[in-house]
């Protein structure tokens, strides 16, 4: 979901000034008012890639989910390479975890893996799959996931303490005995 001013391939200095503007809102957490520039922006470049991300980001920040994947989906079909849709368009496909359906997490580990695709290194994603993956209870594959998350970024402690969790979770409790009467062994 990270904002990226690009100057639109039309030359509108008025839309890129409303995307620059905007992208800098978004990137400082405003997406209540960056929407209405955002949304400028697209609406003068509908084909930038850029200005979709940045829309998208917005609405998904907003948590207005359908209409990100009705700007995304489209821009993930006129630019399948590019990397930033098809990570905003599975936050978008996903919503809110706890809240989505079977459907929606599959939408979105397939947005997802396609962005894996597209750039291995892919920020955030493998940390998202494996979000996904645990509350699905595939801890096997949670684990894996918060590992290459790890590994993208060595400096994500997020990723890192899932990790040492879900790898608790599997390993299950200790098989070593307790002490009788609580004694040392």
């Amino acid at each position: 979901m990270s904002p990226r001013p690009r100057k639109p391939p039309v030359g509108d200095d008025s839309s890129l000034k409303a995307m620059q503007e905007g992208a800098r809102l978004l990137q400082a957490g405003d997406a209540r008012r960056a929407l209405p520039l955002l949304h400028r922006a697209y609406r003068l470049c509908p084909k930038d890639a850029e200005a979709a991300v940045n829309l998208g980001g917005a609405y998904i920040m907003l948590r207005r989910f359908p209409q990100a994947v009705a700007v995304l989906e489209p821009a993930a079909e006129a630019n399948p390479n590019h990397v930033m849709i098809w990570i905003n368009l599975g936050a978008a496909y996903l919503g809110v975890l706890d809240r989505s359906t079977d459907e929606q997490q599959s939408a979105a580990i397939a947005a997802f893996e396609r962005a894996l695709a597209l750039d291995p290194a892919a920020p955030s994603v493998n940390y998202n799959i494996g979000l996904i993956r645990q509350a699905q209870g595939d801890l096997e594959s949670a684990r894996a996931q918060y590992s290459r998350a790890a590994a993208v970024n060595p400096y994500d402690r997020d990723a890192r303490r899932l990790l040492a969790r879900t790898q608790l979770l599997l390993d299950g409790p200790s098989l070593t005995p307790a002490p009788p009467n609580g004694g040392p062994p």
